[in-house]
């Protein structure tokens, strides 16, 4: 039987010694505000279900400042997590081909953003269409 102890890889920050693994451990922190936000949807769609008095509470609730802090944080944290979304999408998808040429990293990534601002400019038009 052999004396040598097995070599056992220390796990501890071996991430923190990479830009690109410190950005990713960012982009999945900020995923825990992206579930936050959810919960407080799904919170206020609880409160609707429980009558007027409940949900007029909750709106209550959401004009507080700390509530309005609380809500500007989870906002740049999910302008974070999206735009590093965008960022790493071309490394995630299968490459795409078009006219026999790869597209562009950047292409990629600018399309994404493209989209995103169209359909939030559709809805902010449907949603003030309603309002009106």
């Amino acid at each position: 039987m052999s004396k040598r102890k097995p070599y056992v890889r220390p796990m501890e920050g071996w991430w923190k010694q990479n830009p690109y693994f410190i950005e990713y451990m960012i982009h999945e922190g900020t995923a825990l505000f992206v579930a936050g936000y959810a919960f407080v949807l799904l919170f206020g769609l609880w409160r609707l279900s429980q009558g007027e008095a409940a949900w007029n509470g909750f709106i209550a609730a959401l004009h507080s400042p700390l509530s309005i802090l609380f809500h500007l944080i989870l906002l740049l944290m999910i302008g974070y997590h999206s735009y590093t979304w965008f960022k790493i999408m071309p490394r995630t998808l299968p490459p795409v081909i078009v006219g026999g040429k790869r597209v562009a990293a950047a292409a990629i990534t600018a399309g994404g953003f493209a989209a995103t601002l169209l359909a939030s400019l559709a809805l902010l038009g449907i949603v003030w269409g309603i309002s009106q």
